[in-house]
């Protein structure tokens, strides 16, 4: 009890147990953090789903309980729920209800384990209690309630400061990795998955965040013609399709930039009845490549194949067989493309676009008054010219209606302060606010920053520029 789901981290612990929301039929299941003044004092995962009855909460409870899994439902072994939250908390409680049945509960403890292994009967008016709160959701009166205690991971100092660096941290990390695990189902609707953090003293919760898809595929074009493309293979009389794609050459979309770097991106994407079980990794077909950047390999599976893999049992991967690099490499397309084609197309694709890069001419970076993100992009997409200082965009007040204007000796694209509130919209403005409109100026202007000295037509550019502006943002303004 104390070494199951030892390979589990926090957000991978978290997935196991939404797994057994979707395999319920939720609609929605929710994530709540429960704090304390200064401390995390617990967690709870809630869903709308079916529910259980005793007879299914003791088999749910039991450590390698087996039951039948229907066709679409992601359990498999008959531990996830034990090792996920095991690998977490040294106490957990399942609270459920079924139609037509009364409230339920279990409760596994740690402590107890060590003298005599028995699972603890919770009384069913506090398990009631506990499921006809309302949590927000569908108002279902059907559901189940994962509640951890003594949670490992959490802060074990009472300071507010810390607690909320890691709330911060954690909760964008679990909505990254539940958007990438799940997000074919959120996607299309089939279930929804909240995020919140509640006050126990108040009972009150705090903003409430929704999981959004992150789809690893999801680029507008692909970075070269004829992709994706599907190349198959067959074993043992069972046919696994690989759908090849090849990202564009360079991507600042939150897709292609996944966790993790960018070794840990490209490869393999195994599905499980449309839950993503491994996100990237060439499992000994081929050698991580920073010029296969560019390949990401889709595969849905319904479970292990004879000699070629087998499904970790935290699903977070599958571990191959002897036979999975040759299966692989025996892929091909209807046209006869290869898998080993496949990757040099990938890695020429990358080459191509670093090329491309390379031709572009150096820029004078961006400086204060950017976003960092856009200054982030910025830098990936255009070389610096070395020891320049920054260009910086600010806001100042002007005698005049100009729009802007240029000051080479402070190195600055000066904004005119009357029209600040009128482009914001009534929204509150910032150092690096309108982020659009900044980066529109620098990639317009900052050719007149080189050389030390305008020549005539930087000068004229600049005449041009403030004409043509000024009326634009006094239009603006009428």
């Amino acid at each position: 009890m104390q070494t199951i789901g030892r390979n589990h981290a926090f957000e991978t612990a978290i997935a196991d147990l939404v797994d057994n929301s979707v395999d319920a039929g939720a609609a929605h299941t929710l994530i709540r953090f429960v704090r304390n003044a200064d401390q995390l004092i617990g967690l709870l995962v809630i869903d709308d789903g079916r529910g259980m009855t005793e007879k299914q909460l003791d088999v749910a409870m039991t450590v390698g309980g087996r039951r039948k899994y229907g066709p679409s439902e992601l359990g498999r072994f008959g531990l996830g729920l034990k090792a996920a939250s095991f690998s977490q908390a040294r106490s957990f409680t399942v609270l459920s209800r079924a139609a037509r049945s009364q409230s339920c509960g279990r409760r596994w403890q740690l402590a107890k384990v060590k003298s005599q292994f028995l699972c603890d009967v919770v009384d069913p008016d506090f398990g009631k209690t506990l499921l006809d709160r309302d949590w927000g959701l569908s108002g279902s009166s059907t559901g189940t309630i994962v509640r951890w205690d003594e949670v490992t991971g959490f802060p074990s100092v009472a300071d507010a400061s810390v607690v909320d660096r890691f709330l911060t941290s954690t909760i964008s990390k679990l909505r990254k990795h539940l958007g990438l695990v799940f997000h074919r189902l959120l996607a299309e609707g089939i279930t929804s998955i909240y995020i919140d953090v509640e006050d126990a003293a108040t009972g009150v919760a705090a903003l409430r965040y929704e999981v959004e898809p992150l789809n690893p595929f999801n680029y507008l074009r692909a970075g070269r013609a004829g992709y994706p493309t599907v190349l198959t293979a067959g074993s043992n009389g069972q046919q696994l399709e690989f759908e090849c794609h090849i990202w564009p050459g360079r991507s600042v979309m939150e897709e292609f930039n996944l966790p993790g770097g960018p070794l840990d991106r490209q490869g393999f994407y195994f599905y499980l009845r449309d839950r993503l079980v491994q996100a990237g990794g060439w499992n000994g077909v081929q050698h991580p490549d920073r010029r296969l950047n560019l390949a990401r390999v889709a595969v849905d599976i319904d479970g292990d194949l004879d000699g070629v893999f087998v499904l970790k049992p935290e699903k977070t991967g599958i571990e191959p067989g002897p036979h999975f690099a040759d299966l692989v490499r025996s892929a091909q397309n209807s046209q006869g493309l290869s898998f080993a084609s496949y990757l040099n197309e990938a890695e020429t694709t990358y080459r191509d676009a670093r090329k491309r890069r390379s031709r572009r001419r150096a820029v004078i970076p961006p400086g204060k008054g950017f976003d960092h993100g856009v200054k982030k992009t910025i830098g990936d997409e255009l070389r610096h010219v070395d020891g320049e200082d920054p260009i910086d965009i600010r806001w100042s007040r002007f005698d005049g209606p100009e729009f802007f204007d240029i000051d080479r000796g402070e190195r600055t694209i000066w904004l005119n302060e009357r029209y600040r509130g009128v482009l914001l919209g009534g929204r509150r403005g910032s150092l690096n606010d309108l982020p659009v409109l900044k980066v529109l100026l620098y990639l317009l202007m900052e050719d007149s920053f080189h050389g030390q000295y305008l020549g005539p037509r930087d000068k004229d550019n600049i005449e041009l520029w403030h004409a043509v502006l000024t009326s634009a943002i006094t239009a603006e303004t009428m």
